[in-house]
C-alpha cells in the first residue's frame, strides 16, 4: 500500500481548515497549522510535505511571506496560495516571483482543489525525482572518477578525498543542505592539480617551500579545475563553490553557495596544516587567529570533529575496509608512494591490495579509526 503524500494546510480560521481536510483527506495525510509560526514548526517535524496550501490573510505573518520561508525550509514541497480577490494583486505578486506554484480564489470548489492538490503533488514528485537522480549521478560519477584518478596520481587526489570526507563531515556538523554539492567541490578543486609537474606535487605533499615561479603554476589549478569540468551539466552552484573558495572577498549572491565555499576553504586550510604532521588541536588553534577569519560556527565545528576521541591503530593490510582513513603514507616496498596520509580507502582500493604480491607492499599500516570497529586488526 503506497503512502500518502504529506500536504499541509494553513489557515487562522478552524472552520476553513475543517472544510480543507474533509476533502484534502481522501487522498492524502493533512497536516493542520492555525498560524505561520506553527507551520513552520511543522515543517521542520516534517521534511517530507510534499505540498503547502496557505491562505493569503493571516495575523503575525501573511501567507505570501510565510510560503516564502518554507521555499527554504522545504525546497521541494509544492505552494499554494488561497487568497480572496481583495489580495489578488499581491498574489499575483507572489506568482510572479517565483515562491507560489499556483493561487486560488476563495472559496475553491472542492473540484478545483483536488485538481490542483493532484498537480501540486506530482510536481513534487518531478522535482524530488530529478533532485535525486541528479545527485546520484553526479556525486557517482565524481567519486568514481575521483577513485580512478586517485590510483593514478595518488597525491592529488589523496588530498581531494581528505578533502571530501572533512568537508561533508563539516557539512553534517552544521546541518549544511546541499551536501553533494560540498563533497563535488572538494573532489573538483583538486583536478586541476593533475596538471602540475611531479616534482610540485611532491613538494605540496610534504609542504616544501615553493618559488615564484611554482606558486604561479599552482596558483593557475583551480581555474584549470574550472575548464575541465565547465562543461558538466547543473554544475553552476559547484563552479561558483569552488570560484569563490580561493576568492573569500568575492561577492556571492547565493547564500548556500558562501556557506558551502566556507566550508571548503576551512577544510583546505586545516588540510595543509594537518599533513604536515601538526597536531589537531595546534592546527585548530592557528586557524582561529588566520586572516581571513574562518567563520567561528565552521570552526567549533571542526574542533567537535578533530579534537575528539578518534584512534590511530596499526592494522594488517589485508584488514582494511571501506570508511577506514590512512593515517601515514602507505608505502610500496620500494618506498615508492602507494597512497597518501588522509586517503579514505574504497571498495576498488581494497580489491586492487589483493593483487600485490606478498611482500610488495610495506605494512603494517597506520588507521584512523573512530571506536574500535570488530573486524579490526591490530598489529603489535
Amino acid at each position: 500500500m503506497s503512502v500518502k503524500p504529506k500536504v499541509m494546510c494553513v489557515d487562522d480560521e478552524p472552520q476553513v481548515l475543517a472544510g480543507l481536510e474533509l476533502h484534502v483527506r481522501r487522498r492524502h495525510q493533512m497536516l493542520a497549522a492555525g498560524s505561520g509560526p506553527e507551520a513552520l514548526e511543522l515543517a521542520a517535524a516534517h521534511p517530507d510535505i510534499a505540498v503547502v496550501v496557505s491562505d493569503m490573510r493571516m495575523p503575525k505573518m501573511s501567507g505570501a511571506e510565510l510560503l516564502a520561508k518554507l521555499r527554504v525550509a522545504l525546497p521541494d514541497a509544492t505552494r499554494i496560495l488561497l487568497t480572496g480577490q481583495a489580495d489578488m494583486e499581491s498574489a499575483i505578486s507572489a506568482v510572479n516571483e517565483g515562491h507560489i506554484f499556483r493561487f486560488l480564489t476563495k472559496p475553491c470548489p472542492p473540484e478545483t482543489l483536488g485538481q490542483a492538490l493532484a498537480a501540486a503533488v506530482e510536481q513534487n514528485r518531478l522535482v524530488t525525482s530529478e533532485r535525486v537522480l541528479l545527485e546520484q549521478t553526479l556525486r557517482g560519477a565524481i567519486r568514481a572518477l575521483a577513485d580512478v584518478l586517485a590510483l593514478t596520481n595518488p597525491v592529488a587526489f589523496g588530498t581531494a578525498k581528505r578533502l571530501e570526507s572533512l568537508a561533508a563531515s563539516i557539512a553534517r556538523e552544521v546541518a549544511f543542505e546541499p551536501l553533494w554539492q560540498v563533497e563535488v567541490a572538494a573532489v573538483l578543486s583538486q583536478l586541476g592539480v593533475v596538471t602540475l609537474p611531479q616534482d610540485i606535487l611532491e613538494k605540496l605533499r610534504v609542504g616544501a617551500a615553493l618559488d615564484a615561479h611554482e606558486q604561479e603554476m599552482v596558483a593557475r589549478a583551480p581555474a584549470a579545475a574550472e575548464k575541465l569540468v565547465s562543461g558538466i551539466p547543473r554544475l553552476e552552484p559547484v563552479l561558483q563553490m569552488m570560484a569563490a573558495v580561493g576568492s573569500p572577498a568575492r561577492r556571492v549572491d547565493s547564500p548556500e553557495v558562501a556557506r558551502g565555499a566556507a566550508i571548503l576553504r576551512l577544510a583546505i586550510a586545516f588540510d595543509r596544516l594537518d599533513t604536515r604532521g601538526v597536531s589537531a588541536a595546534e592546527v585548530i588553534d592557528r586557524l582561529r587567529t588566520q586572516e581571513p577569519k574562518h567563520d567561528p560556527g565552521l570552526m567549533d565545528a571542526l574542533t567537535r570533529l578533530r579534537c575528539g576521541a578518534d584512534e590511530i591503530h596499526r592494522m594488517a593490510l589485508r584488514s582494511l575496509a571501506p570508511g577506514m582513513v590512512l593515517a601515514e603514507d602507505l608505502l610500496l616496498a620500494s618506498g615508492a608512494l602507494l597512497v597518501p596520509r588522509g586517503y579514505e580507502v574504497t571498495v576498488s582500493f581494497v580489491e586492487r591490495i589483493k593483487n600485490f604480491a606478498p611482500g610488495a607492499l610495506r605494512e603494517p599500516a597506520l588507521v584512523l579509526i573512530k571506536g574500535t570497529p570488530a573486524h579490526a586488526t591490530r598489529v603489535a
